[in-house]
């Protein structure tokens, strides 16, 4: 038996070291977990709630829907509306762990098991943030940031900063790059190019607009498409680079504006894709952390309890046809699907043997899981590895509902073979986010005419855009590209299903 960590409920900044190395030591020799280095900050329930509003970003630079989305929070807090998460974790190195002030010594332990070592492994060591993040770089670039955006507001006043940056935000999930280019993300060396790369983007940005016709009696084939269009990188999906690049009329800091927003929705891009194996991650290391340290002696039974409690209220999940459920909760499905993983490795059944021939027996229980949170994200990992057993422990099956068919609504998909597949499927599709994400780019630009942006939404399965938020959003767009846009939704064969034509405001009425 070793040493107790703490007694009752109380902490201080001693127990808290001493909590966490007694979770690394399990973390690191049990487990055999690859983290960053650990920094662990103790905020209080309003900053946490201001880091709510930022995005859970505490250090990102200041904007006016923070502030209103800090008063819905902190309103909504006060009345008992909500809770507040027991932390903040922050993919940077060294990984940057927010805990609450409020929380208990069991609570504090559990927290740093799940985001210090749980979500750091993750972070470190799964190729999507290896692809599109920069641990080494996101804190100082966030600081950059946050200075150029103050200064942007002192030098050009607070209303056109603004003006710009709702612009941006609304485009913000249409700002990333869904494929990894040959250059990986390096945001030291953007901050320092920040203010060197603007005399080359206006020259091969002037060349562009030079081939323009003055006149109108100059032909549309002085410009061929072909050479528009290599000239605009069309087409092009990621809309902040392509205005930030070829935007007519945006003002250098404008552009870099945009390059900011760019970065920090490219940062966010792997956590929308991974929000079922992070979560799942994290909530597995911290159980196994709390079982190990409670077999240890170092956390009481009456600890383990108050630790099983709020771990039980995480991994809940509402019958289907409980007025709670609204889809699957990603703590209890990841973590479901990564003990399951461990049942398959170490006991498995015949059933596992036939469906899973390659994980099946193989003993290595830790060695498998961070083979899959190293390889895998939220799609090919529902895809790949939910059992089964696990179908069945959730009840799950499938509804087929087609408007256009007089059927009405029918289940699909059962407890039989074929249909274990076809409800694993369609789980796995509702992760994709090149399913269920809007397929949106530019295609065109009309340079010896009026300029009207032409943009393509490729529609899927009928899924068209609200129309409401479609010219909301086109309406940002416009006014960043200072002339019209034109949104085309065209199905699998082209054709064109809905079209939307926005104009500018003028600058007047776009600050109002």
């Amino acid at each position: 038996m070793k040493e107790r960590l703490f007694e009752g409920a109380d902490w201080d900044f001693h127990t808290l070291q001493r909590i966490t190395d007694a979770c690394e030591e399990v973390a690191l020799k049990d487990l055999g977990l690859d983290v960053y280095p650990n920094q662990i900050e103790v905020i209080t329930a309003e900053q946490m709630l201001d880091a709510y509003s930022s995005v859970g970003m505490p250090l990102f630079y200041k904007h006016w829907s923070f502030g209103k989305h800090f008063a819905f929070h902190e309103a909504s807090y006060r009345k008992g509306l909500m809770g507040l998460a027991y932390e903040i974790v922050i993919n940077s190195s060294p990984c940057i762990s927010y805990l609450m002030e409020e929380n208990t010594a069991t609570m504090q332990t559990l927290v740093i098991a799940h985001a210090a070592f749980g979500h750091n492994h993750f972070f470190k060591n799964n190729y999507l943030f290896k692809q599109w993040t920069d641990a080494d770089g996101i804190l100082d670039y966030l600081d950059f940031a946050k200075n150029y955006v103050m200064q942007c507001e002192d030098r050009y006043g607070r209303i056109e900063v603004e003006r710009t940056l709702d612009a941006a935000h609304a485009l913000m999930s249409h700002g990333i790059d869904r494929y990894p280019g040959k250059k990986k993300l390096d945001l030291r060396a953007e901050e320092k190019r920040a203010g060197r790369r603007r005399q080359h983007e206006e020259e091969v940005f002037n060349d562009l607009w030079r081939t323009v016709p003055k006149g109108a009696a100059k032909s549309r084939s002085a410009l061929s498409i072909e050479r528009r269009r290599k000239l605009l990188g069309l087409p092009q999906e990621n809309l902040l680079y392509f205005l930030e690049k070829s935007a007519p009329r945006l003002a250098p800091w404008q552009r870099e504006l945009l390059r900011i927003v760019r970065h920090i929705a490219q940062y966010f891009y792997p956590q929308s894709q991974t929000k079922v194996m992070n979560e799942g991650t994290a909530t597995y290391v911290h159980y196994r952390i709390m079982t190990k340290l409670h077999e240890q002696g170092r956390i009481s039974d009456g600890n383990f309890l108050e630790f099983l409690g709020s771990h039980t209220n995480v991994v809940f999940q509402p019958e289907f046809d409980d007025p709670r459920f609204s889809g699957f909760n990603p703590y209890a499905l990841g973590f479901a699907v990564m003990q399951d993983i461990e049942r398959i490795v170490a006991n498995p059944e015949d059933e596992d043997r036939e469906w899973f021939p390659d994980i099946a027996g193989k003993g290595d229980v830790m060695g498998v899981l961070r083979d899959v949170w190293a390889n895998y994200r939220d799609e090919s990992f529902i895809g790949q590895f939910l059992s089964p057993k696990l179908m069945r422990h959730f009840r799950m099956f499938h509804l087929h509902d087609d408007p256009e068919e007089r059927a009405g609504i029918r289940v699909d998909a059962i407890h039989d073979e074929r249909g274990f597949r076809r409800v694993r499927r369609e789980l796995a599709r509702q992760h994709d986010v090149g399913y269920i994400d809007a397929n949106i780019e530019v295609v065109d630009v009309d340079l010896s005419g009026d300029r009207r942006l032409i943009l393509h939404h490729h529609v899927i399965k009928g899924s068209q855009l609200n129309e409401t938020d479609a010219k909301r959003v086109l309406q940002h767009l416009a006014d960043l590209w200072t002339y019209d846009v034109a949104l085309i939704e065209v199905d699998a064969n082209d054709k064109v299903l809905r079209e939307y034509v926005v104009s500018p405001r003028p600058i007047a009425a776009a600050v109002a």
